[in-house]
């Protein structure tokens, strides 16, 4: 039966040698995964940068749609009761739509407790640690 060349080596070279070209090739393969990762992430972030620029330009392109929107809404209701009372009408229109978007915002920011179950657990440490003292 013949050996392989893996086989020759093998008994042919000392196991610190062994070791030595493993922890190499591990050390190199790490390296490589590394770099990998890295490229991988680069260009996930530039394809999420993009993404934001997108939304953003599609939020600035809603805000001056509404804006031309209540203009035209303030100049529609000015033929029926002058434009200083329709520019009134349009604003409070938009002061309630404001209100009640702040108070169910302010009710959702109420309803955060961060990591109440990590907070528990984070205090419970010391408790821990004391018994474990104690039974030394």
């Amino acid at each position: 039966m013949t050996d392989t060349p893996s086989e020759q080596k093998a008994a042919n070279t000392s196991l610190g040698d062994l070791l030595g070209e493993v922890t190499r090739d591990l050390s190199t393969l790490m390296r490589q995964e590394i770099q990998l990762a890295k490229a991988e992430l680069r260009q996930s972030a530039t394809q999420a940068g993009k993404g934001a620029g997108m939304f953003a330009g599609a939020g600035y392109a809603a805000h001056l749609t509404i804006l031309f929107l209540s203009v035209a809404a303030w100049w529609g209701l000015g033929y029926l009761v002058g434009n200083g009372w329709s520019a009134l009408i349009v604003a409070a229109v938009w002061a309630i739509i404001g209100l009640i978007l702040f108070l169910v915002g302010r009710g959702e920011v109420k309803k955060v407790k961060g990591a109440p179950q990590t907070v528990s657990t984070l205090k419970e440490f010391p408790d821990t640690l004391k018994r474990n003292e104690e039974n030394r």
